[in-house]
């Protein structure tokens, strides 16, 4: 991608403050959720089903989803999101106050919010190229600020924070979330409105889902793409499963050392999602995406053998940063090739793919520490990693993506930023 010297628009800032807050609470309950469960059970496969929960919504709706948000105000579904989300939080946070706390309440409420993330992911990945007008470089310089602070407040601030908080309470993560979700909620419903796509005459929800999703399947980088997470879900929810579990009986840390380990790995996406268009340029896109997803398979295969805690950190923060700089180049990539009346559905569509493979990734981790012992879903998520990243190297190559933005740029070239007026014309704020 070529270098920009455009200004990102204020309205970007904004934005980025709305995600950093979220963000921060988010690695709060990252860190206690997993603490948490572990106090009611030591039953990995219970730990899977909660870890399970939350990606379930985009197993029965991520590509309606997708459609939806192809239909309605982007900004406005991800600030109507984050209140449904900050409210349901208070729910396991009422029920630990009560000592009333379980398994199933802590699985439906994950349910919840994997479903609330569903439509604000969406919304928020279709209304970011109408923002910078679909400049790719824009894109890139924007989604490498957004995972470099996502990552900074999630996994290093957050963590440590919501294990203090668990020792002083077991509500004080929960609630400390559900308030990052409300102001998140007022900075969004701040931001300038974009205009709403023009929907398709007589096209029904799922004809234009089913659009959404062959668009994807049909086109090789596209599928590429999507694939690396789909497959890097089921390694990393294989690990995230049976990761504290890991921690305490084979690394002996306790509840903040676990936050620590988290830290590690959050350092590392840091730095990752901070080189990532360094790498791009260097290497070039599709290149680069492959070394990284190289990189994460090798680190997890030294987690899985870490005599010490200093080691496992180590090898989470170089896994944390391939993470994060496949996080900024994968995504800068799809929203500058894909046209902006199918965001939604690509997006949604590509999403999906990766978070139903979560589900899977967790059992598969609860099973294997079942039935061998925690180290093993660390070994099989590596051999997973590794094996994808040799599958999918040419479906990514630079060839391709070249090719792609190439094709792009004449029939999808960038359009004017979102306006900072609300009432720009051919917008609604509706749903």
């Amino acid at each position: 991608m070529t270098h920009s010297a455009k200004k990102l628009p204020t309205g970007f800032g904004r934005l980025w403050t709305a995600q950093t807050v979220s963000s921060l609470g988010d690695g709060v309950s990252h860190a206690a959720l997993p603490l948490l469960a572990l106090t009611l059970t030591r039953d990995p496969m219970a730990l899977a089903v909660v870890t399970a929960a939350g990606t379930l919504p985009w197993l029965l709706f991520g590509v309606l989803g997708g459609a939806l948000v192809d239909r309605w105000d982007r900004r406005r579904t991800m600030w109507i999101t984050d209140v449904v989300r900050a409210v349901s939080l208070v729910i396991p946070a009422a029920a630990a106050v009560l000592d009333v706390l379980s398994i199933p309440l802590l699985a439906a409420v994950a349910f919840l919010l994997g479903l609330g993330g569903l439509f604000f992911d969406t919304a928020a990945t279709a209304y970011l190229p109408d923002l910078l007008g679909r400049d790719p470089a824009l894109l890139e310089r924007a989604n490498s600020r957004l995972r470099g602070t996502q990552t900074a407040a999630s996994g290093f601030a957050g963590p440590p924070a919501g294990s203090a908080l668990l020792a002083l309470g077991r509500a004080l993560p929960l609630v400390a979330d559900a308030v990052s979700f409300a102001l998140s909620a007022l900075l969004v419903r701040s931001l300038p409105a974009a205009p709403r796509p023009v929907p398709q005459a007589r096209e029904s929800l799922l004809r234009q889902a089913r659009a959404g999703a062959s668009y994807v399947f049909r086109d090789q980088l596209l599928l590429g793409l999507a694939l690396r997470p789909a497959v890097g879900n089921v390694a990393f929810l294989a690990v995230e499963t049976v990761l504290a579990l890991f921690a305490h009986d084979r690394l002996g840390i306790g509840t903040f050392g676990f936050g620590l380990l988290l830290t590690a790995e959050a350092t590392g996406g840091l730095l990752g999602a901070s080189i990532a268009s360094f790498l791009g340029r260097r290497l070039g896109t599709g290149t680069a995406l492959t070394c990284t997803a190289a990189v994460e398979g090798l680190a997890i295969l030294c987690l899985a053998g870490a005599p010490d805690p200093y080691v496992a950190g180590l090898a989470l923060a170089v896994c944390g940063a391939g993470m994060g700089a496949t996080m900024v180049l994968g995504p800068s990539l799809r929203q500058a090739i894909v046209p902006a009346r199918l965001m939604g559905r690509v997006a949604s569509t590509s999403r999906m793919l990766a978070m139903c493979a979560a589900p899977f990734g967790a059992f598969l981790g609860g099973w294997l520490a079942t039935a061998h012992d925690v180290r093993t879903p660390l070994y099989a998520a590596a051999g997973l990693l590794l094996t994808m990243t040799v599958v999918t190297a040419t479906m990514t190559s630079n060839r391709r993506v070249e090719a792609a933005l190439s094709a792009a740029a004449p029939a999808d070239g960038p359009e004017d930023p979102v306006s900072e007026h609300p009432a720009r014309k051919g917008t609604r704020d509706a749903l």
